[in-house]
This record gives structure tokens, sequence and C-alpha cells, in this order.
């Protein structure tokens, strides 16, 4: 714990993180009802010992649910970024994902398009193993602008599970992984619209 009982959060490759999981034992679930979800959301943005922040950035499950609803009670948001794969019944979720956030008041930024090919490792040849075109297809049809493209890889997987993320120059494909080079995109992009949007806050605080 850190400074008047606040809990410090995990360092990992310059990020910081907090999760549930960090205060379960093996692999008990979580199972809560929704003032459970709202309580623990409301701690960990008051009582982790997160200093100063360029961003804070959550994960969310799939679809709609009491945590983003509670998330959009509690802070004001910057905007959501709806991620989906580019199957149909993903983007179901992901059509009332953006719906939701229409409800409350939350600007989407706009889509990513997960597992959108799968990279030979052997030919690096792309492979459309769940269909294409679902990003595009849901940024058009909602007036939104797909933010990324991230092809699936398996360095991806070995790399989260060894804990060294494909971004990381310490993972042996960084250098030549193209997923790692859209994530990097990916994050320079939502900077700049995220950067876009604070320039009238940022000029009213100057003034």
């Amino acid at each position: 714990t850190g400074n008047g009982g606040r809990v410090n959060p995990v360092m990992s490759h310059g990020v910081k993180m907090m999760s549930i999981q960090y205060f379960l034992t093996g692999d008990a679930p979580v199972i809560w009802r929704g003032p459970l979800i709202h309580s623990a959301i409301q701690q960990f943005l008051r009582d982790v010992e997160w200093g100063e922040l360029d961003y804070l950035v959550i994960d969310l499950p799939p679809g709609t649910g009491d945590a983003a609803l509670s998330l959009s009670q509690l802070i004001p948001l910057t905007g959501a970024v709806v991620v989906t794969t580019p199957q149909e019944v993903s983007l179901i979720d992901a059509r009332k994902a953006i719906a939701m956030f229409n409800k409350v008041n939350v600007r989407t930024l706009g889509v990513v398009e997960n597992m959108s090919a799968f990279v030979c490792p052997d030919c690096g040849k792309e492979h459309d193993i769940f269909g294409s075109g679902g990003g595009t297809k849901i940024a058009r049809e909602l007036g939104l602008e797909v933010l990324g493209r991230i092809p699936l890889e398996p360095a991806v997987m070995t790399g989260g599970d060894a804990g060294v993320p494909i971004t990381s120059a310490q993972h042996p494909a960084a250098g030549t992984s193209q997923a790692a080079g859209a994530l990097r995109e990916l994050a320079r992009t939502v900077a700049g619209r995220i950067s876009v949007l604070a320039a009238p806050y940022a000029a009213a605080v100057a003034s």
C-alpha cells in the first residue's frame, strides 16, 4: 500500500496497472452484481495511488453492462474506443456498446478491428479467417472512423503469456511484427484524437 493506505498500482513496461484479479486467489471467478461492480470501480479511481498520468485507459468487457454505466456516472470520460472483430456476431456487441455510450453522452472516438487477418508465421501471408471488412462496415454504418486494424499473430499471444508485450523492445519479434506496428499506430491515432478534443479545454485553462 502507498500513502494513507492507498493501493500502489503494478508497474510493468512503464505502464501502471490495476485489476481486480490482483485481489483474488487462484482461479476464483468474479461473480458480482451492479452495486459491487460500481463500488470496485469507485475504489480503483479513488483509492489507487495513480500519481500523474498521461492517459487513464480502462478496459471494459464486450457489449453493455454495469461497468460501463458506472464509469459514465463516476467520471467525465474523454471518449470510448470500441473494439470488434470482423465477424457479424462481434459487430452486434459493438453496435450495442456504441448505442449505450451515445445514450450516456460519451463520445465514441472510433472503431478498432482486432484479429483483422491471420498472419502466417511461416510465409507471412494474411488469411481472413474471421472474415473481412467488419470494422469498416460498422464505421460507415454509424458515421465513425476506423482507428486501426490489428492482425492476429502467434507472437502476440506468446509475448502476452510471457509478460512481454509485442510492442516492447524486449520482444524478439517487435521489430518485424505487423501487429506491433499496428498497435503503435493505433496509440498515436487515439492520442491525436484526444489532443484535438482537449485543445479547447487547455486553451481555456491557459487564458
